[in-house]
Parts: C-alpha cells; sequence; structure tokens
C-alpha cells in the first residue's frame, strides 16, 4: 500500500436526514491539509493555507454551514459542531460557525455554533467557545469557557479558566496582555508552515475535497 492510501482523513457530505435532507460536500483548497485521522463532514469551506491537526472533527451534519478562513490553524482534538438552525450572520449570509482568517484553535478546545470568531483570535487548550461573538485579536486562554451569547470586544483577553457567561464580564475584561500577543503570533507563524509541508510530505496532487493522491498511479494498480 502507497503512503497517499494510509490513514486517510474521513471526508464526506452531511448524512440525509429529515432536519437537513440535501446532501453537500466540504470545498477544500489544495493549499489546506487536512490530517489523517481526522473528519469533516457536510457544508465546510475551507479556505487556503488552513492546517487541520490530527483527531479534528468538523462535523456540520446539524448546524450547518462552517466557513474556515485562510491561515488558520485547528489544533490536535478540536472538535467543531453546531445547533439546528442556530445561525450567526455574517455578510448577510447565515453560519453555524465561521471563523475568520489567522485563527489558532489549540488543542483540545471545543468550538461550537452559533458561534463567530474573528481574525487572529487565539482559543486556548480545552477552552469552549459556544453561542458567541469573539471579534479580532482576542486571547482565550487555556479552559476558559465563553458561553450565552456574550460578544467579547476586540483585543481582549480570557484568563485561564475563566467563565464568561455574561456580557458584564465581557465587557470588563482587559486588555490582551503584550506577552500573550507575542506567544499567539509565534504559534500562527509555526502553523502556517505546515500545510504546505504536509502536502509535500503526503502528495502533492489533491481532490477538491483535499485528499492526497498519487498522479502517477494507474487505475487497478496496487
Amino acid at each position: 500500500m502507497k503512503r497517499d492510501e494510509c490513514f486517510r482523513p474521513f471526508i464526506s457530505p452531511n448524512p440525509i436526514t429529515s432536519f437537513n435532507p440535501v446532501q453537500i460536500s466540504p470545498k477544500i483548497d489544495k493549499r489546506s491539509f487536512i490530517s489523517p485521522f481526522s473528519s469533516v463532514i457536510g457544508d465546510v469551506v475551507i479556505r487556503k493555507n488552513v492546517y487541520v491537526a490530527p483527531n479534528v472533527s468538523i462535523r456540520a451534519d446539524e448546524g450547518t454551514p462552517f466557513y474556515i478562513g485562510s491561515n488558520t490553524n485547528l489544533q490536535d482534538g478540536v472538535i467543531l459542531h453546531g445547533l439546528l438552525n442556530k445561525l450567526i450572520s455574517v455578510g448577510g449570509k447565515g453560519y453555524s460557525i465561521f471563523i475568520s482568517k489567522e485563527v489558532t484553535i489549540a488543542h483540545g478546545a471545543l468550538v461550537h455554533g452559533p458561534c463567530y470568531i474573528g481574525n487572529k483570535v487565539f482559543v486556548g487548550f480545552k477552552s469552549i467557545v459556544y453561542n458567541a461573538i469573539v471579534q479580532s485579536g482576542v486571547f482565550i486562554s487555556n479552559n476558559a469557557v465563553v458561553i450565552n451569547g456574550v460578544h467579547i470586544p476586540k483585543n481582549r483577553f480570557v484568563p485561564p479558566g475563566a467563565n464568561i457567561d455574561t456580557q458584564e464580564k465581557a465587557d470588563a475584561l482587559s486588555k490582551v496582555p503584550a506577552d500573550s500577543k507575542e506567544f499567539a503570533r509565534e504559534v500562527q507563524r509555526v502553523n502556517q508552515e505546515f500545510p504546505a509541508s504536509y502536502n509535500l510530505l503526503f502528495g502533492e496532487n489533491r481532490c477538491s475535497c483535499g485528499v492526497a493522491y498519487n498522479g502517477r498511479r494507474k487505475e487497478g494498480a496496487e
């Protein structure tokens, strides 16, 4: 068995259900990379140079659609899911989850729609963002929770373990410290190199679903 035939990610249209009767397949830019053991299901748009690490679940089978902007990285164990018929409006269109450009979602975090995450947001390890609007430049620390329809203003810092469940708490957040800004920038710098590097490792030729294949392989070859 060839290297690029091993451990492919699971990339699939949504299953047909009474509440979601039309199957839509993911649209993944060929310059992005979906790691082995990850799942991308349903109406999901993934723009260029996105890195999806192993064991990520992007499941638009209930809440839908999802959008993931360019240069974003979803690290190991991240979960994206959404509630049925609960949407955020972006540019006049409804989304279950909208993730903008250069976002980092760190290991083990849960982002659950309806949810909007702005440019250059950092979502820390094992944190939860659910039913929230998170504006650009926000830093959400490890094990923090952002829920209940709150709106986090730009460039605010959510401390480790904080539970931001009211707008009053969200409005009281301080600005992102310089060391956290630098940490988020460095994580972005590292992860933006991964899509191109992993694409070379797993295969340069990619179908519209994002899966690599060997361009020299003939039909029926072993």
